[in-house]
């Protein structure tokens, strides 16, 4: 078991259940987390802390131990008045809005038309069950 505070280095390959490839490392540095941090996703990090150097595995990851499960709250119409004067919307653009304690919170533009604009603060994976294949290079 990979106790907490320890640094991990490991190649990952992510999918969605109908196998379409999300993200990966492969080809690049290895994703390099400390366990415990709460930098990863939890089910994640619960499916790396049994392995050992030099493993490979493949675990599933079910939505709600991934980015949640899909809220239709989270999902706002706007008027595009309300967008910054000259700013010229597109789907799938990130913008920030104040979170109550003034922090930044990423949304998406999901949608356009010609008076509104439909911007979403799910998390562009929230609602899918995640799968990775996994390989632990390092620990220290």
């Amino acid at each position: 078991m990979i106790e907490n505070g320890k640094t991990v280095k490991i190649h990952y390959t992510g999918t969605l259940d109908d196998g379409t490839q999300f993200d990966s490392s492969v080809g690049r540095e290895p994703l390099e987390f400390e366990m415990g941090a709460g930098r990863v996703i939890p089910g994640f990090e619960k499916g790396v802390a049994d392995m050992t150097v030099g493993e490979k595995k493949t675990i599933h990851i079910p939505a709600a131990e991934a980015y949640g499960e899909y809220r239709e709250d989270l999902v706002i119409r706007l008027d595009r008045s309300q967008l910054p004067e000259g700013m010229e919307p597109e789907i799938g653009m990130t913008l920030y809005m104040e979170g109550p304690q003034g922090q930044p919170i990423p949304v998406y533009i999901s949608s356009i038309d010609e008076t509104t604009i439909t911007i979403n603060a799910n998390h562009q994976l929230a609602g899918e069950n995640l799968n990775f294949a996994l390989e632990l290079i390092e620990v220290r």
